[in-house]
């Protein structure tokens, strides 16, 4: 599978068993709802495929912004927040090991992106974290996948403060597994060393099991949280009114409520 969509660059290496899918919509590489469905389409392709691991990348100097503000909107975020939570769902079930190559921002949904991830390689000048908060919104992913990673209550205070980390807090928390100056050859060499002398089956019903405990939890309380989002927080005045106003680059004005 060589190919280029219209936000993805996609290519495989060592004897296809590596995917290697670049988020190519620089410079903040947004998952809109045009990549999320691109990449969709990207695990459906590989499923059948002995692919024993699958690195994101981004292209240009930043891994991702996160999700589309624009997409965030009242009219849309029911459509946008279905389709990106289908993408994590269907990565669930793709059970494959898998890599973010992190440089620059690596914000919002593209954190959340990353710490889905088996591994997380960052180059030193990238920038970690979660700013929906300063939105007035909160990020489901987020909050499901960080407390596995970094524990509740470092989970809690990125959620609660949209605090952004630089890659060695990052490390230091276990949000990223190693910082390197090349991050991309230092996450080929860990698939080298760790994963390409194993059976493919074999690390898919690896990954399957390690994920056993968690995957009903996890799914059920991203159905939980979607429809909170949608239902409940996004037909709130605070909302709605921090998505315009970073559109709008101003400064919100809370009513909290």
């Amino acid at each position: 599978m060589t190919k280029a969509t219209q936000k993805l660059q996609v290519t495989q290496s060592h004897e296809s068993a590596v995917l290697h899918v670049r988020l190519n919509a620089p410079p903040g590489n947004i998952l809109d709802i045009t990549m999320i469905e691109e990449l969709r389409a990207v695990l459906r392709e590989g499923a059948e495929e002995p692919i024993k691991a699958l690195v994101f990348e981004g292209a240009g100097a930043h891994f991702s912004y996160g999700a589309s503000i624009e997409e965030h909107r009242a009219d849309q975020v029911a459509q946008m927040l279905k389709r990106f939570h289908a993408l994590f769902r269907e990565l669930l079930a793709f059970s494959r090991p898998t890599v973010a190559v992190v440089r620059g921002a690596c914000l919002g949904g593209g954190l959340e992106l990353a710490s889905f991830c088996t591994r997380v390689f960052a180059a030193p000048e990238s920038r970690l974290g979660l700013p929906e908060m300063k939105l007035a919104v909160f990020p489901p992913l987020g909050s499901l996948l960080l407390p596995g990673r970094v524990g509740r209550s470092f989970a809690e205070e990125l959620c609660l403060t949209g605090r952004v980390l630089d890659a060695q807090q990052a490390q230091r928390a276990h949000l990223v597994d190693q910082v390197a100056d090349d991050p991309a050859a230092a996450a080929v060499a860990w698939i080298e060393e760790h994963l390409l002398p194993k059976s493919a089956t074999a690390l898919r019903f690896a990954v399957q099991a390690v994920r056993q405990t968690s995957r009903a939890a996890f799914l059920e309380g991203l159905d939980a949280l979607e429809r909170v989002y949608v239902s409940e927080l996004m037909q709130t005045h605070d909302a709605q009114e921090g998505i315009e106003a970073f559109l709008e680059k101003r400064s919100p004005h809370w009513k909290n409520r």
